[in-house]
């Protein structure tokens, strides 16, 4: 052992869960460096415990590891004593896989899941002696890249980030490959490889952007610096699932994870088309894999990991086309093995009973249903298709089947609210808990409420948060209410939904909100052991902006969107209508089992429409 492994492994002695820093888990690929033509780590800016629950990630992981000319390595954010214990030791944030500092690989590679992680990123880039802006890093200094679904909106994080990806990684991560590979054998400078970059479709580099705000603050556009760079970023889908590339050898944790499962992809995208969900619009086409495909990897990823249970992952897995066929097959061929197949949620319908009635005949815990709002008003405003009845009805058969405590969530502060549709849901929950049943009765109902983030790219990427104080009331109005030895309220603290806010809806001047932020000592703001508002006050302060500019403002429908260049082929006209539908109490229906709504994707993308369980 050379100094700097007898150093860490005396750290590793003194933090807690060293696991998350060890590296060597079962699949995991390790390659030689000095025989790799391009080194990119994948970084998630959360601890290693959720990075290790994101299915994405393995895909990636797979991804670029199956090629011979690169690598893809892991790295997580440190937990703070982990952090304290690399600065005291002056060591550098490493790699999972060779301990590699991350100053030394070519490309660093981020996701961006979350608003509250974004403090982690300049953390984890400060950690692996990386210039947390982009301007300031040299010829010797990694290309650092983000993508995921925060991405597309990236304008508060672009000053930190050399370019971005929108859309599907897998599908273009071999381009950016390529193009680095090409760079390197003609020795370019750095800003030469940022200018190939640009001809590659669904990547961004901001720097090639310009952003001019009008005298009242409002952005008058964002504008292109060359005439060879796009004026809108096109996002990059997968168009066949059976022939992409998926992990089906997983790295396979030594601790407890977040989603310590098997996971297969049954379809990306959704069409369901609630207005306040952002990947229901950015994932969008629906695109199904085959039942052939998905058991054989099944059976791969079992087989790889000696996991007993499969999770059956997309946004809403029980509109899979051939779903109750998969079932069967899953649980008659890995069921006799002590194999449990699982839902990640459930649909407010008897069917969605039925099927977890099928792969849930052991194990009896509390089951989750999402109806959102509790008005029927107010479900029609967000195109929540789902009625007080379909509720009662879901309820009483995974009841009758023997379940016997039930999650209900809800958000509190959608677009056109009452006080009146904010006490529906305590009545909702109320009628839930008092089910009459033919045998038995129900011993609890939970009652989970968030707060409205308006997201980019929703019929509601107009609308403003409400202020935290309405909020606080709102929640406490509907706590008071509950009431009943079955019922629980839990509630989302509104001081973390108003930040979210702001950096969903932000521009590029939050980036040294951000900065400052960061410098102050914020980060693993997710985490409540961490989380303080006090200092995020203090930042905006300090910086010297309003964060209810960005948050709390209702958009004008003629201003010009900081994220209106990131393109994820949904019309503006649609989103526009969606809208004035959900104000007017109008629904739409599922356009992968119905007529096409006109969202303008499929056109945008060049994919031709086909109707749920279609093969090209």
């Amino acid at each position: 052992m050379d100094n700097k492994q007898l150093i860490l492994a005396d750290i590793l002695r003194r933090v807690e869960k060293p696991a998350r820093y060890t590296g060597g888990e079962w699949n995991e690929v390790v390659k030689d460096h000095r025989a790799t033509a391009v080194k990119m780590v994948l970084a998630f800016p959360d601890i290693y415990e959720v990075g290790m629950s994101h299915l994405g990630s393995h895909i990636l992981y797979q991804v670029v590891n199956s090629r011979p000319d690169a690598l893809l390595e892991r790295v997580y954010a440190p937990w703070g004593d982990m952090e304290m214990e690399l600065k005291q030791a002056g060591l550098p944030l490493f790699s999972l896989e060779t301990k590699t500092p991350l100053k030394e690989f070519d490309l660093v590679g981020f996701t961006l899941q979350y608003e509250m992680t974004y403090t982690n990123i300049l953390n984890m880039l400060a950690l692996g002696n990386i210039p947390i802006r982009a301007a300031e890093r040299d010829e010797g200094d990694p290309f650092v890249l983000a993508g995921g679904p925060c991405a597309y909106n990236v304008e508060p994080l672009a000053p930190f980030f050399d370019f971005v990806v929108l859309g599907e990684a897998e599908e273009v991560l071999g381009d950016i490959i390529d193009a680095f590979k090409d760079w390197r054998q003609k020795q370019g400078r750095r800003q030469d490889f940022l200018q190939d970059l640009v001809h590659i479709p669904g990547v961004y580099v901001p720097s090639l952007y310009d952003v001019r705000y009008r005298p009242d603050g409002s952005i008058e556009g964002v504008y292109p610096r060359q005439p060879d760079v796009p004026e809108r970023v096109v996002k990059r889908v997968v168009r066949d699932l059976d022939r992409a590339l998926f992990s089906t050898k997983p790295v396979v944790p030594y601790i407890d994870v977040v989603h310590n499962r098997a996971m297969i992809e049954l379809f990306r995208g959704c069409a369901r088309g609630c207005r306040f969900c952002q990947a229901g619009m950015i994932y969008r086409p629906v695109r199904e894999r085959s039942r052939e495909t998905l058991l054989k990897q099944a059976q791969e990823l079992l087989a790889s990991t000696g996991y007993d249970e499969i999770s059956l992952s997309s946004l809403s897995s029980l509109d899979y086309s051939q779903i109750v066929q998969l079932i069967d097959d899953l649980v008659n061929s890995h069921g006799p093995a002590g194999v449990r197949v699982s839902l990640p949620s459930l649909r407010v319908d008897s069917f969605a009973v039925e099927q977890a009635q099928k792969i849930q005949q052991v194990r009896r815990s509390s089951v989750t249903f999402a109806p959102e709002a509790g008005s029927q008003r107010l479900r029609n405003v967000i195109n929540k298709n789902v009625t007080e009845e379909d509720l009662l009805t879901a309820v009483r058969s995974a009841a009758e089947a023997g379940w016997r405590a039930f999650k209900l969530y809800f958000m509190i502060g959608l677009p056109t609210e009452t006080d009146d549709d904010v006490l529906a849901i305590a009545n909702l929950a109320d009628k839930v808990a008092n089910l009459s049943l033919s045998r038995g009765q129900i011993t609890r109902v939970t009652v989970s409420t968030s707060n409205f983030v308006p997201k980019p790219h929703t019929p509601f990427q107009w609308e403003g948060q409400l202020p935290r104080e309405e909020l606080k009331r709102r929640q406490l109005l509907l706590n008071n209410k509950i009431r009943g030895r079955k019922l629980e309220h839990r509630w989302h603290a509104p001081e973390q939904s108003f930040l979210e806010a702001v950096f969903s809806k932000g521009d590029r001047r939050l980036a040294d909100v951000l900065e400052r932020a960061w410098q102050l000592g914020c980060r693993l703001d997710g985490w409540s052991e961490y989380f303080s508002f006090d200092r995020w006050e203090q930042a905006f302060a300090d910086v010297g902006v309003d964060p209810a500019y960005w948050a709390n403002r209702t958009i004008g429908i003629d201003e010009v969107l900081p994220w209106e260049h990131l393109d994820p082929g949904i019309k503006r006209d649609f989103l526009l209508a969606e809208r004035m539908r959900g104000i007017q109490g109008k629904t739409t229906v599922d356009c992968s089992r119905d007529k096409c709504s006109g969202c303008g994707v499929c056109p945008t993308l060049e994919i031709p429409i086909r109707r749920r369980g279609e093969q090209e």
